[in-house]
């Protein structure tokens, strides 16, 4: 059975301060619940959320997990503006991905069960990441930098042909994470 709620609060002000909001789901659009597309702060109660800059699951990306972000440097942040969420869907324990060079899952490919901060030292010895697998019960988070840095996307369960599928700017994928979900 999927696992697919928890909940997390935005804070307008640094250190959990100033108007906030409390979300247990999908939420498409902040300033449709009365709340400002400024966050500066964010607690994770439960679950796991994929936070976006724009209304409408748009725009950059960041993966949150269970714990309080003081500041929106704690999530990667580049600034304070956020605009909508969702929580991650979670299934299980299992985790698996596929990773290939070329579109429609073709070339080189990899498979993942475990983190990884530098797809180089694994030995994938391309510069890009095309298309994607994921199978079993886990979400992955992409990111275009080593050691988990830099821009952040996020896949579910399923087959993404080509690296416009999961909204990426560019193929350019450097370290995978799994996401673990906590109730």
């Amino acid at each position: 059975m999927s696992q697919c709620s928890g909940k997390i609060t935005f804070y307008e002000g640094k250190y959990f301060t100033g108007r906030k909001l409390e979300v247990y789901g999908n939420c498409d659009n902040f300033q449709d619940r009365g709340f400002m597309n400024r966050v500066n702060s964010i607690c994770v109660h439960s679950g796991a959320w994929i936070c976006f800059e724009h209304p409408d699951f748009r725009g950059q990306q960041y993966i949150l997990e269970h714990g309080e972000y003081p500041n929106f440097y704690r999530w990667n942040g580049h600034n304070d503006h956020l605009g909508s969420c969702k929580p991650v869907g979670m299934h299980g324990a299992h985790y698996r991905i596929e990773i290939f060079d070329g579109s429609h899952f073709s070339g080189h490919c990899m498979e993942f069960t475990e983190d990884c901060s530098f797809l180089q030292g694994q030995g994938w010895n391309k510069n890009c990441v095309n298309a994607i697998k994921v199978y079993g019960d886990g979400a992955w988070v992409l990111y275009e930098e080593p050691n988990y840095r830099g821009r952040m996307y996020v896949v579910e369960r399923g087959e993404y042909h080509s690296f416009n599928m999961w909204q990426a700017h560019s193929a350019n994928i450097q370290s995978i994470r799994r996401v673990i979900n906590y109730f």
